[in-house]
């Protein structure tokens, strides 16, 4: 990876997306979408924008960082696809970061940051998409994988002492409330493509990239869209 090359992020596995261009490890601009579920409309013209305004089109880039899920399987399937179509379309490399990655980081700008968190987004069905971490020298590190679990199960398994984070607490406060858990800001609670970009760049600086043709969301489970068809017409 070299330094000095432009990089860009995308997220848009929440209600909110944003996107982030930089060159080396540095952000040069930012953009959070104006209306929120709204990423097929605003993603690619605010690409456009942030690569106008740094005076560099997609030839120019290097990489790019995306968010991976778990999420919004439409949200997702539109981020993954407009990286893939610019990986293809400029040459460009790929990588994918897990959402929930990205969300437990916004931790660390509180006070007095925990030494565990537990990440959680909705999941429907009276589940959520949750993971759990712990904090190191370099952030919070994953002590399981994303998986859908059962909210009353999943914040019980925390390592304490912890707080969580995430869009999915408004969905389950009853079980967020009998853990007595602390909650964290809820300016804490969306991914944003800073992190994306911060958590990318440090997989490059290790070649960890993914091959376009293979990179696909982080579903957890199948679209709900495909169970559906599959109850009307048989697999």
């Amino acid at each position: 990876m070299t330094e000095s090359a432009f990089h860009l992020a995308i997220e848009t596995s929440g209600r909110v997306g944003s996107v982030c261009l930089g060159r080396g490890d540095e952000f040069l601009h930012a953009a959070t979408f104006q209306t929120d579920l709204n990423h097929a409309v605003e993603l690619l013209p605010t690409i456009d924008r942030l690569c106008r305004d740094a005076g560099i089109g997609p030839t120019d880039l290097q990489t790019i960082f995306v968010s991976g899920g778990p999420g919004s399987f439409t949200g997702l399937r539109i981020g993954i696809t407009a990286a893939r179509t610019l990986a293809w379309a400029a040459d460009v490399k790929t990588i994918r970061v897990p959402t929930l990655d990205v969300i437990a980081q916004n931790a660390l700008s509180t006070d007095n940051p925990p030494d565990h968190v537990g990440v959680l987004l909705d999941a429907k069905r009276k589940a959520i998409y949750a993971a759990a971490y712990r904090r190191d020298d370099t952030g919070y590190v994953p002590i399981n994988t994303p998986a859908e679990r059962d909210p009353d199960e999943f914040l019980e398994s925390i390592p304490r002492p912890c707080a969580i984070l995430g869009e999915g607490i408004p969905y389950h406060q009853d079980a967020v409330d009998r853990s007595q858990l602390p909650i964290l800001p809820a300016e804490t609670f969306r991914a944003r493509a800073e992190i994306v970009y911060q958590l990318g760049h440090a997989r490059a600086a290790t070649d960890q990239y993914d091959d376009p043709r293979d990179l696909i969301p982080i579903y957890i489970r199948r679209p709900e869209a495909e169970e559906v068809w599959e109850k009307r017409h048989g697999k």
